[in-house]
């Protein structure tokens, strides 16, 4: 019966009975638009991979968002290296508070292998986020019961007191259980600090070195001493240390080489103590000295692997230092001398290196390149701070020396540079460096290797360590770079 009223109404009044059918149709389509829109939003709600909140989200450089949301290989394993600096010294650093107003770091859907006590190793997928920071970037969840806080590790990852933050990155290491015999003979460790005196005339260099297959092998420490007057000659003294004599730990910078030591103090201060005796002589050398950080002015550290491990950080990239360097009961005073602490680690057979720190004015440069056998050669970078921390990264391609300076190391004339220029264009932002020589002392390489030191196979076998002016010029964020200050450099001839 309905059929056949349907086939008359259309015989009778086609226009009215299509138009009707048109309206029908539209009708349900936008319902079935509707319905899976709400059907895409209940499958985002209840998608444990969705990270909420804020306004602006940070990814890894190179990563597909639409792959990593479908589990694609673009989305495997994905990390921000370095995510607690970017939290601490970018995205949350006093440079951006009147742009940022929380920062919320987040873990999301990490693959993990956990390890059970019947020996299986099960795939598992971690999640990890501060409460008080996911609250504050408007992505806390509603609780139903219990609590939901910081705890403390929540709170030494966003908020560290500054020993903390000196602990977590000036601690010490363990070689990695897969390098070979031969790569852990020459795994090393140490603490570097240099101070200069007011008149820039005076400087120690000062070192606190673990060496050897550490734990169980053949290793011990040893206190490294070279103490200078520009225009004179340097003083080096050097003691070594059995490994029970030896302290070191993985959780803190603490050190201990027999007498000597190294501590961070509870306020973020160093205390560094060092005794050792004179080379070739019978002089004995002491140093005391109170290292103070400038807070914000650090390089969390870097790691290159491979056949050659080399780990590499710097606590103290501006610093100040008080107290005094002896030898035989004669001492220098320091007071507020311009300082610098930093940290190494590594398998260092046939390795060298660019390296420089200096200050000037407002800005602290940090430089360097590390080079290793049979590689090729490592990038240069160039690392800038302000008293609001980090400020820029740039990478020169070359340092371009000028071997105008001739010094005698181990009873031969050795070229040294005079001076050296290093400039970098990163879009608006422009660097130019320029290094003017003052004095320079050099080790010949292969006497140390002669001495069962690192020096063997030595590419360039004399190691040239320096002392001088830096001017620094260019445009970060159209601020203008303009400085001129002091620091040290290190090269390889």
């Amino acid at each position: 019966m309905y059929g056949k009223l349907a086939l008359r109404h259309l015989t009778l009044r086609p226009g009215r009975t299509l138009l009707l059918l048109a309206g029908y149709g539209v009708g349900v389509a936008v319902m079935i638009v509707l319905l899976s829109i709400g059907e895409a939003l209940l499958a985002q709600a209840r998608d444990e991979k969705l990270v909420g909140g804020g306004d602006i989200t940070v990814l890894p450089e190179g990563i597909d968002v639409e792959v990593m949301k479908t589990g694609g290989l673009g989305g495997m394993f994905f990390s921000i290296d370095h995510a607690r600096f970017v939290d601490l010294q970018v995205l949350a650093a006093p440079r951006l508070a009147n742009d940022v107003r929380a920062v919320a770091p987040q873990i999301e859907g990490t693959l993990l292998y956990l390890r059970t006590s019947d020996g299986a190793e099960r795939p598992v997928r971690g999640f990890g986020e501060i409460p008080s920071a996911t609250r504050a970037a408007g992505a806390g969840p509603s609780i139903l019961g219990g609590n939901w806080d910081d705890d403390d590790g929540d709170r030494r990852w966003s908020r560290p007191t500054p020993a903390e933050l000196l602990n977590d990155i000036d601690h010490f290491h363990l070689p990695p259980p897969d390098l070979s015999s031969a790569a852990r003979e020459t795994w090393a460790e140490w603490h570097y600090f240099n101070i200069l005196s007011s008149d820039r005339r005076r400087w120690a260099f000062v070192t606190l070195l673990v060496g050897g297959d550490v734990p169980n092998g053949r290793w011990g420490g040893q206190v490294l001493m070279t103490l200078r007057e520009e225009g004179g000659s340097e003083r080096r003294f050097a003691t070594a240390a059995a490994p029970t004599a030896v302290h070191f730990s993985t959780t803190t910078a603490d050190l201990d080489v027999g007498p000597s030591s190294v501590r961070v103090l509870p306020d973020g201060r160093y205390a560094v103590k060092a005794l050792a005796r004179e080379v070739g002589g019978s002089r004995a050398a002491a140093v005391d000295l109170v290292v103070t950080p400038v807070a914000r002015a650090y390089f969390p550290g870097a790691t290159l692997g491979g056949d050659v491990v080399s780990g590499y950080a710097v606590p103290a990239l501006r610093a100040s230092g008080t107290g005094t360097v002896c030898v035989d009961g004669v001492c220098d005073r320091y007071d507020g001398a311009q300082a610098y602490h930093d940290h190494n680690w590594g398998t260092w057979s046939g390795v060298t290196w660019e390296w420089g720190a200096f200050r000037d004015g407002a800005f602290t440069v940090l430089y360097g390149r590390v080079e290793t056998p049979g590689a090729e050669k490592g990038s240069l970078f160039l690392y800038l701070v302000d008293s609001l921390g980090f400020r820029a990264l740039f990478r020169p391609e070359r340092i371009d020396y000028e071997d105008a300076r001739t010094i005698v190391v181990g009873g031969r004339e050795v070229r040294v540079p005079a001076r050296a220029v290093m400039a970098d264009a990163r879009g608006a932002d422009t660097l130019r460096v320029e290094l003017e020589i003052e004095d320079a002392i050099g080790t010949d390489m292969r006497r140390s290797a002669e001495r069962g030191g690192r020096g063997a196979s030595m590419p360039k076998p004399y190691f040239i360590q320096m002392k001088g002016r830096a001017r620094l010029s260019g445009r970060v964020g159209g601020d203008v770079l303009t400085g001129t200050g002091s620091g040290f450099f290190e090269t390889y001839r």
